[in-house]
């Protein structure tokens, strides 16, 4: 009988393990230092403004972040910014790139669970380096078939990751807590998309949830075996 699940790949970045707590708390001590300078919520839209600016430029990450901080502190300074408040910045980034992994909840277990009947593939965008070190210090790199690290997460891309992988792409699924990169493209690919809520989402990763009979979202990973099990 032909399974209807073959391959799943899961996102990394607050599916598996946490990472935009980090990015808040460095949002906070970035509009500390210039609260001389702007109000928070002026800052905060400038910030989202340079972030989408600069994506095309730096990708997605803890570098793109950090520059993007920078560049909108000479804005709101009008160049002026000083250099203890760069070096802050500079020293905040380290920090982020330091950072001990702490895992999700069912995390492990959901993979252990489902690593010995399906395919998997971790599918993670941002900073090739610290992707590979956050997977490394997770302790979950050996549960997977293999690691695809990307610039962006597009319909072409989890076509071209799922094709040559068992089943294709009909039969390969996407688990993530983006519904902009991890659910909504997956489908348009042809495969499912499960939604994995977060607590905190980046701003720019907001999408509506898609029409589609190959869409499902669980609470948290725990769930996500039983669902397996459910589609076949």
């Amino acid at each position: 009988m032909t399974r209807n699940l073959r391959t799943i790949g899961f996102d990394a970045d607050d599916t598996l393990w946490h990472n935009e707590r980090f990015f808040q708390l460095t949002q906070e001590r970035f509009a500390a230092l210039l609260r001389d300078h702007a109000e928070r919520e002026h800052l905060e839209q400038r910030l989202i403004a340079a972030e989408r600016r600069n994506i095309g430029h730096y990708g997605f990450g803890v570098k793109g972040f950090v520059l993007s901080m920078i560049e909108t502190a000479v804005e709101v300074t009008d160049g002026k910014v000083p250099g203890t408040v760069v070096a802050a910045l500079l020293d905040a980034g380290r920090e982020m790139l330091a950072h001990p992994i702490e895992l999700l909840p069912h995390a492990r277990d959901a993979i252990e669970a489902l690593a010995g009947s399906h395919h998997l593939v971790l599918i993670t965008k941002g900073d090739l380096l610290h992707q590979e070190r956050k997977l490394a210090q997770s302790g979950l790199g050996d549960l997977f078939d293999h690691v695809e690290i990307v610039s962006d997460k597009t319909p072409s891309v989890y076509a071209r990751i799922f094709h040559p992988l068992p089943g294709g792409v009909r039969a390969a699924m996407m688990v993530g807590n983006s519904m902009k990169s991890d659910v909504c493209p997956a489908i348009e690919a042809g495969g499912w998309g499960v939604f994995v809520p977060h607590d905190l989402q980046w701003d720019l990763e907001h999408a509506e949830p898609p029409d589609s009979p190959r869409y499902r979202a669980i609470d948290d990973l725990g769930g996500l075996p039983t669902l397996v099990g459910d589609i076949g």
